[in-house]
């Protein structure tokens, strides 16, 4: 039996919903040996890993590398969206002149659906250059935790925007991130290495993340559900809107200042960045599909602990037990948010509903 590809859109809503996707496992296990199946998921992992991991350290390097000196987080952010736009429009161009080869949605510029988009757009430029000066101004070992609020606001937004409660045992784990966030910025500050500003940077992302959660599922009609269509106007919007705050901030000024303007290696090194920002989204959308939303969610979580030790051996860094706990704490407490929205979701799924004498009683 033939099933339809996973659509994109559906992808999305499984992330943000929590809840596993019945036809996508059935296709992952369905008529393929257990060998193939795994030696898959393995691969689908590992590029997950490889590039989220790889991205975050090239930012790092973009963003505050003592041997570039460049002090221009917009245009960093600024030139990822050009690059992701490119990209998208040259794929498109790619599929409508090689059908069957590569599937992509055609992409064309309407000014009114730009417009429907904007305020998205705004929530997802604030979200991208948060996360970028967060990157700049802590390392990439305290990045996870200064960035580990979004499942506290995921939370607290759910109730003050959707009127979604949440169990007692999902905001014990929310109470858990809290924590070792708490604890993690204590260390930091006897460690001497915390910049508040990094932190303030990193929370206002962990906001917008979740504010851009929420508000894709309002605009996703408007591009007929396509993720393409909506990375496409979400990047066209932000390159018009970051063109202003580079002129206003100086960096335009800062830029042509900058001494390796000119350098093969520094131009390399941004499109790089730029791919790689736009390679997290496909393999993000890939992982989910080969695996389930839980399991993505707790690979994320592995992902994150992984980058964090890595940082610290790459930097020469040297942690105390508390600063360690920190991070168990919020991993810890994100793994257990995710295992219990997980169980939860399997058991609504599972409870019958009203028989028909019921519903009929009910006037239904």
């Amino acid at each position: 039996m033939n099933r339809a590809p996973l659509k994109r859109s559906r992808i999305l809503h499984m992330a943000l919903m929590g809840a596993p996707d019945p036809s996508g496992e059935a296709e992952a296990s369905e008529g393929k040996p257990f060998l193939l199946r795994a030696l898959q998921i393995t691969l689908v992992v590992f590029l997950y890993w490889v590039t989220s991991i790889s991205m975050v350290f090239l930012n790092k390097y973009l963003l505050d590398s003592p041997s570039l000196q460049l002090d221009t987080p917009i245009f960093v952010t600024f030139y990822q969206c050009l690059v992701t736009t490119l990209l998208c429009k040259g794929l498109s161009a790619l599929a409508t002149c090689c059908p069957g080869v590569l599937e992509f949605p055609t992409l064309r510029l309407d000014l009114r659906v730009a417009r429907s988009v904007l305020p998205l757009s705004v929530i997802f430029i604030s979200m991208i250059t948060f996360n970028n000066l967060c990157l700049k101004y802590v390392g990439v070992a305290f990045y996870n935790v200064g960035r580990s609020l979004t499942t506290v606001f995921n939370v607290l937004l759910s109730y003050l925007l959707l009127k979604q409660t949440t169990s007692f045992y999902a905001l014990l784990t929310c109470g858990i991130i809290i924590g070792g966030f708490w604890l993690g910025v204590d260390q930091e500050g006897a460690e001497g290495t915390l910049s508040w500003t990094g932190t303030l940077f990193g929370v206002l992302a962990s906001l917008c993340v979740s504010l851009n959660a929420i508000y894709t599922k309002k605009v996703l009609p408007a591009v007929d559900g396509s993720i393409w269509r909506l990375t496409f106007y979400n990047n066209v919007n932000a390159c018009v809107l970051f063109l202003p705050l580079l002129l206003l901030l100086g960096e335009l000024q800062i830029l042509f200042d900058f001494a390796q303007l000119n350098s093969a290696h520094f131009w390399g090194m941004m499109t790089l960045g730029g791919l790689f920002g736009f390679a997290i989204g496909y393999v993000t959308g890939l992982q989910i599909k080969f695996t389930s939303p839980l399991t993505h969610n707790v690979s994320g979580t592995a992902k994150a602990c992984a980058q964090t030790v890595l940082a610290v051996l790459y930097y020469e860094e040297t942690k105390s037990f508390l600063w360690w706990t920190s991070n168990m704490m919020v991993l810890g407490g994100s793994s257990a948010y995710t295992w219990v929205r997980g169980w939860e979701m399997k058991k609504v799924q599972e409870e019958p509903g009203p028989k028909e004498d019921e519903k009929s009683s009910m006037g239904v």
